[in-house]
């Protein structure tokens, strides 16, 4: 799993039948800080999550194994969205605190 922030959407009118009923996310990721680090991913989105919010995505064959990407040809997918994050027990990010 990655971590990621969601910046934009992404709107598809045509796309494979297979896809048909996900929404799809830019995420920008992350690292441990909460800055960004490295570069930008679309997503099918599986959690309802939104713009400004940490999420944890997953890609590659994993992407395809929550029940909305099941058999879809899906290369990321956002599988959780953050509360919270500690590292060797300090908070760096809490949802709603300095959001």
């Amino acid at each position: 799993m990655n971590l990621a922030r969601v910046s934009g959407t992404v709107v598809s009118t045509r796309k494979e039948q297979s896809m048909e009923g996900l929404k799809f996310l830019i995420l920008q990721q992350v690292n441990l800080e909460g800055k960004d680090d490295g570069g930008f991913v679309v997503a099918a989105d599986s959690v309802g999550a939104g713009i400004g919010e940490y999420v944890l995505y997953a890609s590659g064959s994993s992407a395809r194994q929550t029940l909305a990407t099941d058999k879809r040809p899906c290369d990321a997918v956002v599988m959780a969205i953050v509360d919270n994050w500690e590292v060797n027990g300090n908070l760096k990010y809490k949802k709603g605190v300095d959001d």
